[in-house]
């Protein structure tokens, strides 16, 4: 995994930062409180619990994240919503790989590696039809929004994913 920092990108307000902090820790207490049976989506969209130890302090840090189940991986992306840095967790699985996943009830061991060029071009599009304020996102910074796979080691996550996000691409509404 390399740097990912751009020269220009969405300023991160100290009100805005305080926001996303009490967010993600109600998120995840629910998560966690609930065994998994609340917070594992969030307005239709897959959400996992990311467990990383922290590069500087060496403290576990949990963050509730978007994910895309395919291919026998997750796919997170580390948008920061565009900021200039990415996010605190992919500067700590550059430093240490290893992460502790939670899907709903299930709980295992991944590990990260960062997209190739390949696998971004296949994944980004997919990415954009789950979420599309990711295109927006990318608009508002200049570095490349770093795609990071998560390699399960434990086969319970894969059968913890709901089975509505178990095929992707997503069929497309007829009209």
């Amino acid at each position: 995994m390399r740097t990912s920092s751009g020269t220009y990108g969405r300023p991160y307000p100290r009100r805005a930062a305080r926001w996303q902090s009490v967010l993600t820790t109600t998120h995840t207490l629910a998560y966690r409180l609930s065994g998994g049976r609340l917070g594992t989506t969030l307005l239709g969209m897959p959400m996992l619990l990311l467990t990383t130890v922290g590069r500087r302090t060496g403290r576990l840090r949990t963050a509730p994240l978007l994910y895309l189940p395919v291919d026998g991986v997750f796919v997170l992306v580390a948008s920061n919503g565009g900021a200039r840095v990415s996010p605190t967790w992919w500067f700590n699985l550059q430093a240490n790989p290893e992460a502790l996943v939670q899907i709903g009830p299930a709980r295992g061991l991944a590990r990260a590696t960062t997209a190739t060029p390949d696998e971004r071009r296949r994944y980004w599009p997919l990415l954009l039809q789950l979420y599309p304020p990711y295109a927006r996102y990318q608009a508002r910074t200049d570095r490349e929004i770093p795609l990071v796979l998560l390699h399960p080691r434990d086969a319970a996550l894969a059968e913890a994913v709901p089975e509505r996000f178990r095929t992707w691409p997503a069929p497309r509404p007829t009209r």
